[in-house]
């Protein structure tokens, strides 16, 4: 199975403009985000390619300075997977899976990438995405980004099937905070893989209210009724957090500093 990575990277950022640029200290000096996040792609195995797609030149500079591959694309593409079915598309790109590497998610280990392309080889799903289970930190990061009015990361909620429910940037399942929830909370991993069909089929629908509402791409696959499988992946001790907000910045590098 032919697979790609494709890092979405745009500029102008609702929350957080310039995001793609903005340099993060680590025991190996300080580097743009969109660099260490090409590096944590071009550490997962058995991927042909990587390439990161901007509709930005300040972003495609900085990108071929350290050797990534770029593919130009508009700025009307309104989030990631637009993004990577319009490069997919424009670049003639010839691939059996494609995966989306979010352009803020620097922390993404390689197995969480491998671990997604092995459940693709089996799975009839036309896409996926990783979950993580949180740990107490991440449930707290999550807490108070909400006490806070910041908009952070995602949770998942999944069947038996380990089929998709829904994601939301709410704390999801509701578990009073100080008690003790029998299910786990699941920190979805901004990763996805699509076959190129699933890409297709989303650039022919609308946004619909529950994605406008949350701002998370992926569901517009649920509401158009396209199955997406979660892939439990195991963070091995290893902290997972996105680069959303400017508090982020220190999280992240807390994370890097320990190597």
């Amino acid at each position: 199975m032919k697979t790609i990575i494709i890092i979405p990277a745009r500029y102008a950022s609702t929350r957080y403009p310039g995001k793609p640029l903005v340099h993060l200290r680590g025991p190996d000096g300080s580097k743009p985000l969109i660099q260490r996040s090409w590096e944590a792609a071009m550490a997962a195995r058995n991927i042909v390619a990587v390439y990161v797609a901007t509709d930005d030149d300040r972003i495609a500079d900085a990108a071929r300075s350290f050797g990534a591959q770029v593919i130009m694309t508009t700025p009307q593409a309104e989030n990631g997977t637009m993004r990577c079915a319009e490069a997919l598309k424009n670049a003639n790109l010839d691939a059996d899976l494609i995966i989306n590497l979010q352009g803020d998610a620097p922390l993404t280990p390689p197995w969480f990438v491998e671990a997604l392309a092995d459940a693709m080889r089996t799975s009839p799903a036309q896409c996926a995405t990783p979950v993580i289970r949180c740990d107490a930190q991440t449930v707290a990061h999550f807490r108070d980004d909400r006490r806070h009015s910041r908009v952070g990361g995602t949770t998942a909620v999944f069947d038996t099937n380990m089929r998709a429910l829904y994601f939301s940037k709410e704390v999801i399942p509701y578990t009073p905070e100080g008690t003790h929830s029998p299910i786990p909370v699941f920190h979805h991993v901004g990763i996805y893989a699509y076959r190129p069909s699933a890409l297709a089929a989303y650039q022919t629908w609308q946004m619909g209210p529950l994605e406008r509402m949350e701002g998370l791409e992926q569901l517009r696959f649920l509401e158009n009724g396209m199955e997406m499988a979660c892939v439990e992946v195991d963070g091995k001790g290893r902290v997972f957090w996105e680069l959303n907000n400017p508090v982020d910045v220190e999280r992240i590098e807390s994370v890097l500093a320990k190597g």
